[in-house]
C-alpha cells in the first residue's frame, strides 16, 4: 500500500477555487492525499473554513492572519477558545506577524497574536505561525508568551532567518516545508531546512500559492503536495520512505486531535 501524504496547510475556502473546488479536492485523493489541514484567514471566515471539514479527511483551523487583524483588532481569546471545541478544529491560527506588506499595523498584529498564543496555550491546541521580515519581533513575543506558560507551536512555510529557527525549535517548535524549497533562487531556506530538527518537521502546499517546481507559476493544489516531500527528502539526505515516515509522524504528534489511521 503506497505511503498517505498530509497537506498540513490548504486555503481550499480561497476564492481561487469556487469554480472546481470539489474536482481539486478528488484530485488530490487521486494522489493520495490522505489528509488536509484547512487553515483559517480571519475568524469571520470561520463558517466556510469549517463547512469544509465535514468531510472526514479534511480539518481545520481558527484564527486571523495578521494582514486581517485589523478587521477586529479587539479579538478575544475566549472567542477562539470557543470556537475550537468544535471536535474538527485542530489548531489555532494562521496568525503572527508579517512586517513585509504590513497591511495591519504592527501594534495591532502582536497584540492580536498574543491572544492567539493565549488561545492555544488555554486549549492544548497547536499555533499555526505565520511570520515574514519580522524575526526579532516574533523572537521576543514567543519567548516571552512561553516563559509565562507552556504551549505547542508551528512555524508554517518556514523562510524566515536561522537565528528564529534555532529560538524557535528552542521552545520546541516544528516546522513545516513548502513549495518554495523547490525553488532554484531559496538555497538560503534549503539551509535552514537542513538544521530543523529532524522530529519536528511536516510539509505543506499552502494552495492555492506557492505552487512547487514543476507546477511553478500555477494556482497550487494540494494533489501537489508530493513534490515537496520529494524535495524535503533530498535536502535532508533521507529516502522517500523516511521522509514520509518522519514527516507523518511528526503531523500527528502535532496535530493530536487528528486520530492517526
Amino acid at each position: 500500500m503506497p505511503p498517505m501524504l498530509i497537506d498540513s496547510h490548504v486555503n481550499l475556502h480561497a476564492p481561487q477555487f469556487d469554480e472546481d473546488r470539489d474536482a481539486v479536492i478528488a484530485r488530490a485523493r487521486e494522489a493520495g492525499v490522505g489528509l488536509m489541514v484547512n487553515i483559517c484567514d480571519r475568524v469571520s471566515n470561520f463558517a466556510a473554513v469549517r463547512a469544509l471539514a465535514d468531510q472526514p479527511d479534511i480539518w481545520c483551523t481558527v484564527g486571523t492572519h495578521p494582514h486581517e487583524a485589523k478587521e477586529d483588532p479587539d479579538l478575544a481569546a475566549a472567542t477562539l477558545v470557543r470556537l475550537a471545541a468544535d471536535p474538527r478544529v485542530v489548531g489555532i491560527g494562521e496568525c503572527g506577524l508579517d512586517f513585509h506588506y504590513d497591511l495591519s499595523p504592527r501594534d495591532i498584529q502582536a497584540s492580536v497574536f498574543r491572544r492567539h498564543v493565549h488561545a492555544a496555550r488555554e486549549t492544548g491546541l497547536p499555533l499555526v505561525v505565520h511570520t515574514r521580515e519580522a524575526d526579532d519581533a516574533m523572537a521576543e513575543i514567543l519567548e516571552a508568551e512561553y516563559a509565562a506558560g507552556p504551549f505547542r507551536l508551528l512555524m508554517h512555510c518556514y523562510t524566515s532567518g536561522a537565528d528564529l529557527a534555532r529560538r524557535a525549535a528552542a521552545l520546541g517548535a516544528w516546522f513545516s516545508v513548502s513549495g518554495i524549497a523547490t525553488f532554484k533562487a531559496a538555497e538560503d531556506v534549503r539551509q535552514v531546512i537542513r538544521e530543523m530538527p529532524a522530529d519536528r518537521i511536516i510539509v505543506e502546499t499552502d494552495c492555492p500559492y506557492l505552487a512547487p517546481v514543476p507546477h511553478r507559476g500555477r494556482r497550487n493544489e494540494p494533489a501537489y503536495v508530493g513534490h515537496v516531500l520529494a524535495r524535503l527528502a533530498e535536502v535532508r539526505g533521507w529516502s522517500p520512505d523516511e521522509a514520509d515516515r518522519r514527516t507523518t509522524d511528526a503531523f500527528f504528534a502535532l496535530f493530536e486531535r487528528i486520530p492517526r489511521p
